[in-house]
This record gives structure tokens, C-alpha cells and sequence, in this order.
């Protein structure tokens, strides 16, 4: 019997609804979680944080096997299907429980999470600089059953058609290589 390696990366990249479908999509993660974390309050409810009472970010746990994708590579996805100069706000989505936030598990992916960062910001010529927060993970809370598989479990809602399904194509073209499968449905 092969032994996987099985790893945990936590990212916040605005509404977990859309980041819980790009990361779901990929080959080697194996679940994803919407929850929230980096913040102060025990076991924050949706209401509280999505009026920003809390702190907490909404943020997806990623269980991957990091021998069928790298934390190198979940970094390239979740930089590249998100906006990380722009703070607390992605679209339509306001205030810091929408920010770009890397939680960390442990010191090796604080200094990946870093560099990451460093090269993207020596490499950009607009002069922008990355905004994402980069945090030790604290806690993790898990959202309530109704915002898990949202995209999955809603297809057809508005929302999912007009943010997520963008959001999908545009990881689809960008990072195919990545996906388990060859299209995005």
C-alpha cells in the first residue's frame, strides 16, 4: 500500500463560495472546508462575520496530497484567481472578512508564503505591491452546512453564474495542468 503525504494549506481570497470551487477543482486536493479564521471571536457564526463583527476572515482549509500538488502550486492558483493588491475587498465583496490572507501551519510555509510574495512584487512593473496578510493559523471554524459545496449544491443561482462560473474559466485557462479534470463544469 503507497502512504500519501497529506497536507493542510489555509487561504482567504474573498467569498470562500468562490475559492472553495477553484481549489475543489484541482488535482491533489483531496476536501476543502469553507470556515473562518484570523480572527478574535470562539466560534463565529455567518451573521457576525459577514457584518465584520469578528475579525475572521471567510478562508477555505485545503486538504492535499503534496505529492500530486505542491504548496508552490496552491500558492499560484490562489494568487492568480484572486485580487492580492487590492485590501479587504474582492468585487462586490467589502471589508476585512473578504481580505487576502495566507494561514499558515507551519514555518516552512510561512518562508514559501513570503518568498512567493517577494518575487511577485520584484517582478511586477505596475508598482503595485501584494496586500495579503500572512498569519500563523490559530483557529479554524467551520462555516455552516449551507455554504459547503455551494457551487456544487447551486449551479444555477445567480451568484454562482455570474462570479463563480468567470472565476472557474478563468482558472481553467490559466491553470489546466492543474486540474483533475480537463474542463471546468
Amino acid at each position: 500500500m503507497i502512504k500519501t503525504k497529506n497536507s493542510v494549506a489555509v487561504f482567504g481570497g474573498g467569498c470562500f463560495w468562490c475559492t472553495e470551487a477553484v481549489f475543489k477543482s484541482l488535482r491533489g486536493v483531496l476536501s476543502v472546508s469553507p470556515g473562518y479564521a484570523g480572527g478574535e471571536t470562539k466560534n463565529p457564526a455567518y451573521e457576525e462575520v459577514s457584518r465584520g463583527d469578528t475579525l475572521h476572515a471567510e478562508v477555505v482549509r485545503i486538504e492535499y496530497n503534496s505529492e500530486e500538488i505542491s504548496y508552490e502550486s496552491l500558492l499560484t492558483v490562489f494568487f492568480g484567481s484572486h485580487d492580492p493588491m487590492t485590501k479587504n475587498r474582492q468585487g462586490n465583496d467589502v471589508g476585512t472578512q473578504y481580505r487576502s490572507i495566507i494561514l499558515y501551519t507551519d514555518e516552512d510555509q510561512k518562508k514559501v508564503a513570503l518568498k512567493f510574495i517577494e518575487d511577485i512584487n520584484n517582478s511586477n512593473q505596475t508598482g503595485a505591491s501584494i496586500v495579503t496578510e500572512v498569519s500563523p493559523l490559530e483557529d479554524f471554524y467551520e462555516a455552516e452546512d449551507y455554504h459547503k459545496n455551494y457551487y456544487e449544491n447551486n449551479k444555477n443561482d445567480m451568484y454562482c453564474e455570474l462570479v463563480i462560473n468567470p472565476k472557474l474559466e478563468k482558472v481553467q485557462k490559466r491553470f489546466s495542468e492543474l486540474l483533475k479534470e480537463n474542463r471546468v463544469s
